[in-house]
């Protein structure tokens, strides 16, 4: 775009030869300065093509000359038309009235109610309705400041700026860089799409590569969803495929979440997002965050996957429950009889940990639905709650919504619970129910009954109370073996309420059931790995060093004594053989 190029040119072929006052002018252009008359080219003639009246009167624009009617000039192909045109030939200066219209030779049109253009600055001014349209943009604003040697236009009264991609453009101050198609917006600025709002400061838009740069706070909103929006201070935006890439304090909000990180990736279109360094993933609804290295988002699907060390942190009323894994998966479905009902889904797979504090965990993968508060354990499930631990194939824990509590748990193959016999003591002492199927019933957040199901078996230590001391006595140890296994945990004893299909149940005193048989072959109680603090889930394994436990096998060992010592009684009594 050329604006006023001929103009130049134009003025300096005239020559006035009067002394002129200095005509009035807008502060944009520089002070005038006498230039000596120059000489034009053959080629570079400026031709009027048409003018219904040319005048000149020391009354009027300080005695200079003027056209008048459909004033039409042509120059290397720009033409300006206009009700009026002065030319101040001592200043190389110009002024165009009424309905000014400036056509370049490159395709770019600007229309006017008035014109000013300085001839040695080649700067120049349009005021009134001014409207710049050019095959990129159409820029519309009541002042316009033109640089041809900057090759650059500028406003600062306000003003809007319309591009072939439907995108229009609110800002008060704006500079057009004609070579490079770069518009640079400072201050405040509003781009309005049929899809999207943004709306920032310090905002630089390239129409060649429809691309935008934020320099400041800016917000990208969805217009079907104002809900769902980006918000960055430092970021680059590609405008026909919608794709935000964003480098400071930025955030994502889609489906009431917020993914946050250092640097970040949004494509509006597919709803794909990801994030790096700082990665959280708030849920305000179901008061859930994620934390972790690396994220990802599927708004279209409401789904969204965390790596690099994540946990999730699970905010309740009461309590408050940890998950963490090598990776973790949160996600929405609708509900199987209500398809307007969404449920909220959280997974955690490869090393899964959890922690509340009223149970703990960690199984290969663990699967959480939030919404009804049942979770599953899958691949070697582990659970601790007080000094009890479930173990089985699976492990389902089904939590009271309301109170926040474990109701109970099922244990699918392989189950068995184990209890330390007295939690105040270090001895090897530990009471043991398993079989194929189990249910654990709570209480006040405590394991209180099991229903063993399926060749239920159990090792119970037997106390009674010492009629003159009025102490727990140790009778023994109880083994029992039915198809279902009735069992109540109390505070230091586990109680076989009932054994039922095909039971048998034996009391051995301690001297007479041997150390091997007070524990199941799969027995497996881990204080290495259990998480005792919600850090704990951080690491693969807190790796507390193992506790010991001292075995009492005194009576055990004193009955053995006694019954080698009979045997070896019998064995002398025995009439020896004598070889002749």
């Amino acid at each position: 775009m050329r604006i006023f190029l001929f103009l130049f040119i134009f003025i300096s072929a005239l020559a006035f030869a009067q002394d002129k006052p200095v005509v009035k002018r807008d502060p944009y252009l520089q002070a005038p300065t006498t230039a000596q008359p120059q000489q034009s080219k053959p080629e570079d003639k400026i031709k009027i093509i048409h003018a219904d009246e040319i005048k000149k009167s020391p009354e009027k624009y300080d005695g200079n000359q003027y056209f008048i009617g459909h004033v039409q000039i042509e120059h290397q192909g720009s033409v300006l038309t206009a009700d009026e045109v002065v030319l101040y030939n001592e200043e190389n200066f110009v002024k165009a009235i009424g309905n000014t219209k400036l056509q370049n030779a490159d395709g770019s049109v600007i229309t006017a109610g008035e014109m000013e253009y300085d001839g040695n600055t080649q700067k120049g001014v349009a005021r009134k309705n001014v409207v710049l349209i050019d095959p990129k943009q159409t820029i519309k604003t009541d002042i316009l400041y033109y640089d041809r040697l900057a090759n650059q236009a500028y406003f600062n009264t306000g003003g809007t700026i319309s591009d072939s991609q439907g995108n229009v453009m609110y800002t008060k101050s704006a500079t057009y860089f004609l070579d490079t198609k770069m518009i640079d917006f400072v201050g405040n600025v509003k781009i309005d799409n049929a899809q999207y709002i943004i709306e920032g400061a310090n905002i630089k838009q390239n129409q060649n590569t429809n691309t935008a740069e934020f320099f400041g706070p800016t917000t990208i909103t969805n217009r079907a969803n104002p809900k769902n929006r980006v918000y960055t201070e430092r970021g680059t935006y590609r405008m026909g495929t919608k794709e935000a890439f964003l480098n400071k304090n930025s955030k994502i909000f889609y489906n009431d979440k917020i993914l946050t990180g250092d640097d970040m990736y949004f494509n509006q279109i597919t709803g794909f997002g990801k994030a790096t360094g700082n990665v959280t993933l708030d849920d305000p609804k179901e008061r859930r965050y994620i934390k972790g290295g690396y994220g990802e988002i599927f708004e279209k699907k409401d789904s969204s996957m965390m790596t690099k060390n994540p946990y999730a942190v699970k905010i309740m009323d009461k309590d408050t429950a940890y998950f963490a894994a090598e990776k973790i998966i949160s996600y929405q479905r609708p509900d199987s009889l209500d398809i307007k009902v969404k449920k909220s889904y959280l997974r955690a797979y490869k090393k899964a940990r959890v922690y509340k504090s009223n149970a703990q965990g960690r199984a290969d993968s663990i699967t959480f639905n939030e919404t009804d508060g049942i979770m599953h354990m899958y691949t070697k499930p582990i659970l601790w709650s007080g000094e009890k631990q479930v173990t089985g194939d699976k492990v389902e824990a089904y939590f009271n919504t309301k109170s926040e509590n474990i109701d109970s748990l099922r244990v699918i193959g392989n189950a068995l619970a184990i209890s330390k016999v007295d939690s105040l003591n270090l001895k090897d002492e530990f009471n043991q129910v398993k079989g194929k199927f189990m249910t654990v019933y709570y209480d006040n957040n405590n394991i209180k009954e099991a229903k063993v199901i399926g060749n239920a078996q159990s090792i119970v230590y037997v106390d009674d109370v010492d009629q003159e001391t009025k102490q727990p006595q140790r009778i023994g140890i109880t083994l029992s073996a039915c198809g279902i296994i009735g069992a109540l945990f109390e505070e230091r004893a586990l109680q076989i309420i009932s054994c039922s299909i095909g039971a048998t149940s034996d009391t051995y005193p301690m001297s007479m059931i041997e150390p091997a048989r007070r524990k199941f072959p799969d027995f497996n109680w881990n204080t290495k790995d259990r998480i005792r603090k919600w850090q704990d889930i951080l690491v693969d394994t807190p790796n507390y060093e193992e506790t010991k436990y001292s075995a009492d096998n005194e009576l055990y060992d004193k009955a053995q004594e006694a019954v080698e010592k009979e045997k070896a009684k019998e064995e002398a009594k025995k009439p020896k053989r004598v070889r002749k």
